[in-house]
């Protein structure tokens, strides 16, 4: 069965299916078992397939692909392991503020290294008090001479504990007792004086993709790293959240897919009273609504990137495909583990709780659910 609607999108599902039978499925239990520790093997491989830069400009090293073959290429890589996904996407959130916003050296130092996969990026915006709350940024950075003084924390950083340069979401402050204007600076340097990451453990899913905890104590940033202008961080934060609501999106449809997948293929081989459990009407209508959301995800998400390519505004459209899809990604899930049942619960027998577990973060960051729908109810209540 065919789910695009560019002639593209079925290189890419080939190429990562190619991939992922090759690197990933042979790990994914593995990956997700054993203790925090980030995929630098896999990651290194993603880097020399090209996967790390797929949208990014050719110019600085990327691929040139479009939204819409990004998109299927996060979510045919979540069909086989979402966790891996993310390890591979947190590279394109971290260089698209930097393409879009960045002046010409800073593209050229760090889009190429980014899309080889020789430096792990990541994006710097939740912090403890500030997560769906962009604006309430507490990380302060002072001007000093020709560096900025950074003092803060960030929480739930993918790939923060280990990324060799993070966008940093931070308010720039006249003094140390400014309130400051929201902006983002390039920190390039993880082994400067004052900052520490922490690994955040006993996470429920994507667990091959470590998340981390960055503290900056009067750490120095040079001034010339300075992302766009002071005062704009949170445009800069909102565009690229617009961006990685598609990935999500994507990233949600595919985990609903293989839930679907492996739901339909055990229904069919179980056996319960001298018949395959599919031929019992409750087991049929749960694969039948799996099946409707899962399609209903795809094409709202298709629909936000490809607006996207268009060059269309397309926040409302991204944040309804977040939304749907990752409900959607749960709700599949969820019905996987009922048509399994105890072998659907238990790891021992089946990955279908690793699907759930995976799924569940999907409604939660790059914005919750409940920000998705007040995103959109704003579009809607503006005529938009």
């Amino acid at each position: 069965m065919t789910y695009n609607l560019d002639p593209k999108q079925q290189k890419v599902r080939d190429e990562v299916r190619k991939f992922a039978e090759k690197h990933v499925l042979p790990r994914s239990v593995e990956l997700d078992r054993r203790p925090p520790e980030f995929p630098y093997d896999i990651f290194k491989e993603m880097g020399k397939a090209k996967f790390l830069g797929f949208p990014t400009s050719k110019e600085y090293g990327g691929e040139g692909r479009s939204i819409l073959e990004h998109c299927t290429l996060v979510e045919e890589m979540s069909v086989a392991d979402a966790a891996i996904a993310i390890v591979m996407a947190v590279s394109v959130l971290t260089s698209t503020p930097i393409e879009l916003f960045g002046n010409e050296q800073q593209k050229k130092k760090y889009l190429p290294k980014i899309a080889s996969g020789e430096y792990i990026g990541a994006f710097a915006l939740t912090e403890p008090g500030a997560g769906s709350d962009a604006a309430a940024q507490k990380t302060t950075a002072v001007l000093d001479g020709d560096h900025y003084v950074v003092n803060g924390e960030k929480i739930f950083i993918t790939s923060g504990n280990v990324a060799d340069v993070v966008v940093l979401i931070c308010r720039i402050c006249e003094d140390s007792e400014g309130e400051g204007k929201v902006s983002a600076l390039i920190f390039d340097d993880p082994k400067a004086e004052g900052f520490r990451t922490e690994t955040l453990k006993y996470k429920m899913g994507i667990r091959a993709s470590t998340t981390g905890r960055l503290y900056f104590k009067n750490v120095r940033i040079p001034k010339e790293n300075l992302l766009g202008e002071v005062g704009k961080g949170f445009r800069i934060t909102m565009t690229t959240l617009d961006s990685a609501r598609i990935g999500v999106a994507s990233q949600a449809v595919g985990i609903a897919q293989r839930a679907y997948n492996e739901a339909v293929k055990y229904s069919l081989e179980r056996e319960q009273f001298g018949k395959p459990i599919s031929a019992n009407q409750a087991i049929q209508w749960m694969l039948a609504d799996m099946s409707c959301r899962l399609e209903a995800s795809r094409l709202l998400t298709y629909k936000a990137a490809q607006m996207a390519d268009n060059g269309e505004k397309y926040a409302k459209e991204a944040a309804q495909a977040k939304l749907y899809a990752s409900e959607s990604a749960v709700f599949c899930a969820d019905r996987a583990v009922q048509i399994h049942g105890g072998y659907g619960y238990i790891g021992d027998f089946s990955e279908i709780d690793r699907l759930y577990r995976d799924a569940r973060i999907t409604p939660i960051y790059e914005g919750t659910s409940e920000v998705q729908r007040l995103v959109i109810a704003n579009y809607i209540l503006k005529g938009k």
